[in-house]
This record gives C-alpha cells, sequence and structure tokens, in this order.
C-alpha cells in the first residue's frame, strides 16, 4: 500500500498566531509534539490538505477526541459522531438528524470520509469554504448541537485532559475555538476509505461475480439514444474514479424547477443558476449510508438507480448530460439495474466500518 507522508510545515505560526504560552500543566511530560501523521492512501493520489494545517499525530488524536465529544452540545448529550456513525460510513442512516432539542435537521447528513480529497466547499451547499470552517457550524446550529463556542471552550477547559492534549497538539494548552476546528479538520482528513472490494480487485486480489463485472461495464458506459443495446448507464459521468465523485454542484433532477423547495448551492452563491444544485456525493460505501439524496427520498440503491433511469425532472440549472437522457431514459432492464447495484456494493469498505484509528477513543 502506498504511503503518503504529510510535513507539518506551519503549525508553529498557527501556535504563535493562537497564542503560545508557558506549560501550566502539573504533567512535567506534556510537550508539544509535532511528529507527522501518515496517510495510508491505497491507489489514491496526494491527497491536498492544507499547508497550513498538516496532519500530526498529536492533531488528529485531539480532533478524534472532540468529534466524539459530547460537551460540545447544549446539554453534553450530543458528539459530531451522533449523527456521523462510523458504522455507518460516518453519516446517519435517519432521513434527518435529530438535534438535541428534538428538532429534525433540514437535510440528511452527509457522510465523512476521504475529505482529504474535497477542495471545493463543504455542505450539500457548500456554505463552508473549509473543513475546519465547517467543523465548528453544526455545534452552533439551533437544530444540531445547540451550542456556543465560549461556552464550549469553558467546558473543555475544565479538563485537564483536554489541556494538555491542546498542548501536545499545538504546543500551548489554551483552548480556543480556532484550534478546535484545526484539529477536528485533521482527524476529518485522517478517514480515509481505500480498501473496498472494488480496489482489491483493481489490484488482483478479489475477483468479482458476473453481476458485478456487468454492473461496472453499465457503470463507465456512455448513455447513447441512437444504439440502446450498446448504451451504458453514464454514472461515471458525475461519479469517476477513485473517490467515484466530481467534487463539483450539481442539479441531478429531483425536482422540476417549479417544485424545488431546497435551493441548495443558490443559497450559497445568490446564482439563480445554481438553484437546486448539490454536492456530488462519493459513492463508495453507498451500501451504508441510506436513506439517499440530500433530502433522503430514497430508501433504497434500486429506487436511486430506477430515479437516473426514468425520473429525471426539467429544470434551468438541470445538468445538460441528464437532460440528453430525459426524451428515452437509460434504457435499463430489470437485470441491468440489479447488475448495477451489485457493482455500486463493490465500493463498500468494510474495514472503514470497524478501523480502530476511528473510533471512540472512550
Amino acid at each position: 500500500m502506498k504511503i503518503q507522508k504529510i510535513i507539518p510545515l506551519t503549525l508553529v505560526a498557527i501556535a504563535i498566531a493562537v497564542g503560545c504560552k508557558k506549560d501550566e500543566s502539573p504533567s512535567a511530560t506534556v510537550e508539544w509534539d509535532q511528529t507527522q501523521y501518515t496517510l495510508e492512501i491505497g491507489d489514491f493520489p496526494p491527497a491536498p490538505i492544507s499547508t497550513d494545517n498538516a496532519l500530526t499525530n498529536q492533531g488528529v488524536k485531539l480532533g478524534r477526541m472532540l468529534f466524539y465529544e459530547k460537551k460540545l452540545s447544549k446539554d453534553n448529550s450530543m458528539s459530531c459522531a451522533s449523527c456521523h456513525r462510523q458504522e455507518h460510513a460516518f453519516s446517519d442512516t435517519n432521513r434527518f438528524s435529530i438535534g438535541v432539542d428534538g428538532l429534525p435537521g433540514g437535510r440528511q447528513a452527509m457522510a465523512v470520509f476521504n475529505m482529504a480529497w474535497n477542495t471545493n466547499e463543504f455542505f450539500w451547499d457548500g456554505r463552508a469554504h473549509l473543513l475546519r470552517d465547517q467543523s465548528l457550524m453544526p455545534i452552533q446550529d439551533p437544530l444540531e448541537m445547540h451550542e456556543t463556542l465560549p461556552n464550549v471552550v469553558v467546558k473543555l477547559s475544565e479538563d485537564q485532559n483536554y489541556k494538555d492534549q491542546f498542548k501536545r497538539a499545538f504546543g500551548s494548552e489554551e483552548i480556543t475555538s480556532l484550534k478546535m476546528s484545526l484539529a477536528m479538520e485533521q482527524f476529518m482528513n485522517s478517514i480515509v476509505s481505500v480498501d473496498s472490494k472494488f480496489d482489491k480487485e483493481l489490484r488482483g486480489d478479489a475477483t468479482f461475480t458476473a453481476a458485478e463485472q456487468r454492473g461496472r461495464k453499465l457503470f463507465f458506459t456512455e448513455y447513447n439514444q441512437f444504439f440502446p443495446d450498446s448504451s451504458g448507464a453514464d454514472c461515471a459521468h458525475c461519479h469517476s474514479p477513485k473517490n467515484f465523485e466530481n467534487d463539483r454542484y450539481m442539479n441531478n433532477g429531483l425536482d422540476a424547477g417549479l417544485d424545488m423547495t431546497d435551493l441548495g448551492r443558490e443559497n450559497a452563491t445568490g446564482n439563480p443558476m445554481d438553484k437546486g444544485k448539490m454536492k456530488v456525493t462519493s459513492l463508495r460505501n453507498i451500501e451504508l449510508t441510506p436513506p439517499y439524496m440530500h433530502d433522503g427520498r430514497f430508501n433504497t440503491l434500486e429506487e436511486v438507480v430506477e430515479h437516473y433511469n426514468s425520473g429525471i425532472k426539467p429544470s434551468p440549472s438541470l445538468d445538460p448530460a441528464l437532460a440528453n437522457t430525459m426524451s428515452t431514459g437509460l434504457f435499463l432492464d430489470a437485470q441491468d439495474k440489479a447488475d448495477l447495484v451489485a457493482f455500486l456494493k463493490t465500493l463498500t469498505d468494510t474495514d472503514l466500518m470497524t478501523n480502530l484509528k476511528y473510533s471512540d477513543p472512550n
């Protein structure tokens, strides 16, 4: 397996920026530890991680602690992991996650893995510029954790274990929301999924069934309205390897223009041509992350495939490649759809579900 080493070039600058001070920990052995964290990236290209927050062992460890920390919520009952569960590829199988006040969120919780290869904003509508920005928003959202950052800082500062870990990660035991965001960004960037059956088959360590092989051919074959017998599902148009996404925002025809109640990307950009566009998510581990789409309207992969086969709805911002299929559909019969689902399930990485590097440290 290929190894990528991330060099922490600017952690000194970060420590100065957030205010370094003398060690006040009673643990004399607590020291700033800048040892680099090693990402195991399989056959993926090098991850374009921001040089101002390179991964370190102690930064990733702190981010993992915070990801599972319920003190980040108003009543200390909810953590990031409450809605991003490891066994579900760090997503939520509820259609809408329920926050600390018993209120449902507005969109389906997105899966958290291979974030290191996402460089085009975060959330379904891309309203968070960097992953560190995204990490703090659920804490403050009234529909989610409904807490304030100053309150979280106070709660964490009462715990010497946290003060020690902030010292190890950033050179000072002072706890700030900036440091919190940097640590959580590091941990989320460390969550890697690169060892599915699909990856093993490419390495020669697994063999596809006949159905999986037919599904792969359909997935990567382009739609052709003039030759139905050789036309494919054209999925790779939006979901291309290695991560089976394209880091873009697209309207996939869930609703006709006048029926859209969620403006999607338009909310973030103000551009009417972004109406209904949502982040194109990775199809890796798709078997583990129902329900599907930004509003969780589909419960099964079979429903998702049928949407693209025959359910595309028109609107001005609809992706042109999908619009081209509307007159005929994708020509997929029952066997084609079953084979396509069989292939999608080869993208499941069972190691991700149980890997102790990503689990609750408590």
